[in-house]
C-alpha cells in the first residue's frame, strides 16, 4: 500500500545527511541561524538527529547592521539553541548600503560563518536551503542567460558546505515548524519585491506551479543533472568497455565521486565491480576482490 504520509522534514534531512552530504560519526557541524524559519527548524532537526547520526553540533547567527531587528531575531534564535542544549555565536557586521546590497551581505556573512567553524573546529556548516531555493537560483540563472554549468547550483554537499534540506520543501518547513512549536521571526526584506528573487519566488514560481505542480521537483532534477557531482552520471568518458550502466549505478557513481569515497564499490551487471582509483577518484573497473 502506498504511504498515507510524505516523509517528514526530520527523514528528509536525516537521507541526505547520509545519502548526500557524507556526514559521518564523529564530525562537528556549524549551523547557520538567521532567526528565520527555515534556519530555525534546520537547527531544531540538527538538534534532534545529532544523537543518532553522532555528529557534533553548534550554531552561529550573523547581524549584518543592516536592520534593527536582527539583533532580536538573533536573541530568538540564541534562546532556541539553549533550549536543545546547542552552543550558540553571532557576529556583528557592518555592511554599508549601497549598490549589490545583497551580494556584498551575503559575502560578508559567509565569510562570518567560516570564521565561526573554524573557531569551533567545525569540519561542516549546514545551511538551510531548500528545494525550493534551489527552484528560485534556478530561475534566476535562467533568466540571466545561464548556460548548464551555471544552471548546476546549490549541490547538497560542496566542499565543506552542506544543505541537508534540498531534498524537502517549503511545507516539509512549514509542517515541521508547526508541528514541534518551533519559534522563529520573518524578515520583511523577504517579501521586499524590489528583489528579483521575490519576484520569482512570489510570481513567477506560484504562476508555474499552476501549469506544472512539479515544477520545484523538475527544476532540481536538472540542476542535479547538471552539476559537478554528477558529472561521472552526465559525461560519456567511463572507459567501461562493453559494460552498461544504469541510470541507478550512474547515481552511484557520481555521488561517490562527490564525497571523495575512495573506498566506494559499485556492483555492475555481469558480475564486474567499479571502484574510485585511490589518487586520482577516476571510476574504473575492478577485478574481482582487488582494491583500487
Amino acid at each position: 500500500m502506498p504511504r498515507s504520509h510524505p516523509p517528514t522534514l526530520i527523514t528528509l534531512a536525516t537521507r541526505t545527511l547520509r545519502e548526500e552530504c557524507g556526514v559521518v560519526r564523529g564530525r562537528r557541524i556549524l549551523c547557520a541561524v538567521s532567526g528565520g524559519p527555515d534556519s530555525m527548524a534546520l537547527l531544531d532537526v540538527l538538534a534532534r538527529l545529532a544523537p543518532k547520526l553522532g555528529f557534533s553540533l553548534v550554531a552561529h547567527g550573523v547581524d549584518h547592521g543592516l536592520r534593527r531587528e536582527a539583533a532580536g531575531e538573533l536573541d530568538l534564535a540564541e534562546r532556541h539553541a539553549d533550549g536543545l542544549g546547542v552552543p550558540f555565536g553571532r557576529s556583528v557586521l557592518a555592511v554599508a548600503p549601497g549598490g549589490n546590497l545583497q551580494a556584498r551581505a551575503r559575502a560578508a556573512r559567509y565569510a562570518a560563518l567560516e570564521a565561526a567553524q573554524r573557531a569551533t573546529r567545525s569540519e561542516l556548516l549546514a545551511t538551510a536551503h531548500h528545494a525550493d531555493d534551489r527552484a528560485e537560483t534556478v530561475l534566476l540563472r535562467l533568466l540571466r542567460g545561464s548556460g548548464p554549468s551555471g544552471l548546476a547550483v546549490l549541490p547538497p554537499r560542496a566542499g565543506e558546505r552542506i544543505r541537508p534540506f534540498l531534498r524537502a520543501q517549503k511545507c516539509d518547513i512549514v509542517a515541521h515548524l508547526a508541528r514541534h512549536g518551533v519559534p522563529f521571526a520573518e524578515d520583511p526584506s523577504n517579501r521586499d519585491r524590489r528583489h528579483q528573487r521575490v519576484r520569482v519566488r512570489e510570481e513567477l514560481l506560484p504562476l508555474l506551479r499552476e501549469l506544472s505542480p512539479g515544477i520545484v521537483t523538475h527544476l532540481n532534477a536538472l540542476a542535479d543533472a547538471l552539476g559537478e557531482g554528477h558529472a561521472a552520471w552526465k559525461a560519456p568518458v567511463l572507459d567501461l568497455g562493453s559494460v552498461p550502466l544504469g541510470r541507478a549505478q550512474r547515481r552511484l557513481i557520481a555521488r561517490a565521486v562527490s564525497l571523495r569515497q575512495r573506498g566506494a564499490r559499485i556492483p555492475l551487471p555481469g558480475g564486474r565491480v567499479l571502484g574510485l582509483d585511490s589518487v586520482t577518484l577516476e571510476p574504473r573497473l575492478l577485478a574481482q576482490g582487488r582494491k583500487p
